[in-house]
């Protein structure tokens, strides 16, 4: 009786064509590589420029303005996407800073180009960010690491937490600062 009702129940599905109009929750292999792909090709901070905005963004916006025949008002709609491109495009040859594609779409009136320009890109690494803070006492950070050589450290004449261990520098960047300490084998 479980095996009729089985086979009705795909009979249905197929000849009201709702098999194919069901989706999979569960993404593809593919798709999931792709993503890891992409993420990997953008990096940990994505290339910004870094801007300085000025102390009269919003005096030289409404000049624009005046210059491509647009109200100057902060609350003017940008009536079309020609208008737009317009000044958004004479804010860039102004300020040699543009709006991410990302953002375009939330320029809406003239005061929220006005807002855009006004605030200013930092594109400082939180980390190197740390260097130039107030930090507390009790805390330190240690921006140049120590590697342990077993060679050239005197502290516990040499013994390592990690006798079968190397520590191999493997990026060009820190060959040239830090040492590979290649681990001593005994074998039996």
């Amino acid at each position: 009786m479980l095996r009729n009702i089985n086979r009705t129940y795909s009979n249905f599905l197929n000849k009201n064509n709702l098999v194919q109009k069901c989706y999979s929750t569960k993404p593809k292999v593919t798709e999931i590589t792709a993503m890891g792909q992409s993420l990997a090709n953008k990096g940990f901070l994505r290339p910004h420029k870094k801007y300085d905005a000025p102390a009269d963004a919003a005096d030289k916006v409404r000049a624009i303005c005046g210059n491509i025949q647009l109200p100057a008002k902060s609350d003017y709609q940008l009536k079309s996407l020609e208008e737009k491109f317009k000044l958004l495009e004479a804010c860039f040859s102004n300020f040699n800073h543009s709006v991410p594609n990302s953002q375009i779409y939330e320029l809406k009136t003239v005061g929220d180009v006005i807002k855009f320009y006004e605030i200013s890109v930092d594109t400082t690494v939180p980390y190197d960010a740390l260097k130039h803070m107030d930090l507390p006492e009790n805390l330190h950070i240690q921006f140049d690491y120590v590697r342990f050589n077993s060679e050239t450290d005197a502290k516990f004449n040499g013994q390592t937490a990690f006798p079968k261990s190397s520590t191999l520098v493997t990026g060009l960047k820190y060959r040239g600062k830090y040492a590979s300490n290649e681990a001593k084998h005994y074998w039996p």
